[in-house]
């Protein structure tokens, strides 16, 4: 009897071990949490146009998993800013790790002649026949048939802001988020609350003065003296890009 309880113990015990490698530890947003964030950062100041916008969620694969957009219909927003959405989360994530977040607007002037990265934004082009594959109609959409960039690697490489990595309450890297469809600075500083809502912000540490990965203002004369600078939009955005740290602070790993 004895021995019995300790193979049913032992076997117990390799059952819950198989199913914590074998299950999934996070699962991502769906496209409905990520819409109803998106549009509630929109509808904030952002020091933008006030345009529409697109956002790509990808996994810590590259992997797109939603594709979103705030208008009532795909022509609300610039159509280009789909793709370039997708090319700023899957750069987020693939830029970033464990110990160190990067986001798209930090890779602006590393990016440019005479920057660490020079040529980075040429490094891994978009898969053309991923980005505009299927019928036009399903774009932004869910259900079946849902957006044709879902499920699929699209890559790219963008360096102007609205890319983000994403990091769960466990510190994990486990995806990126990319916003596009207004001024570079305010799609960052929309991805940004987004991120916030979905309290996918963990960052462990960043380039930027507050340590983390928000955008940094210190262009003059065309250098950057931090080496991780981006250009100003306006003085609207400037202000609230800035405040981000403050007015959504990023969590701290419990």
């Amino acid at each position: 009897m004895k021995n019995r309880a300790v193979i049913f113990t032992l076997v117990l015990g390799m059952a819950l071990l198989t199913a914590l490698y074998v299950l999934p530890a996070f699962a991502l947003p769906t496209r409905a949490q990520l819409v109803a964030a998106l549009k509630t950062a929109v509808a904030e100041e952002n020091g933008g146009f006030g345009f529409n916008v697109w956002a790509t969620m990808v996994d810590k694969d590259g992997v797109v998993r939603q594709v979103a957009f705030t208008g009532t219909t795909r022509n609300d927003q610039w159509l280009a800013g789909r793709v370039e959405s997708a090319q700023k989360a899957n750069t987020a994530n693939a830029f970033s790790l464990a110990s160190m977040a990067l986001s798209t607007a930090n890779l602006y002037s590393p990016s440019q002649p005479g920057g660490s990265f020079f040529g980075l934004q040429f490094s891994n082009p978009v898969d053309p026949a991923v980005a505009y594959a299927g019928n036009s109609g399903a774009f932004g959409k869910s259900g079946s048939p849902g957006d044709p960039l879902v499920g699929r690697k699209i890559g790219g490489v963008s360096a102007v802001g609205g890319g983000l990595a994403l990091y769960d309450q466990r510190g994990n890297l486990v995806g990126g988020l990319g916003v596009s469809g207004d001024s570079s600075c305010a799609d960052h500083n929309i991805v940004w609350k987004v991120r916030h809502i979905l309290e996918l912000d963990y960052v462990p540490a960043g380039v930027s003065p507050t340590q983390d990965d928000n955008i940094i203002y210190d262009i003059v004369n065309g250098a950057s003296p931090s080496g991780w600078g981006h250009p100003e939009c306006s003085p609207e955005a400037t202000l609230i890009g800035r405040d981000l740290p403050t007015t959504n602070p990023i969590r701290i790993k419990p």
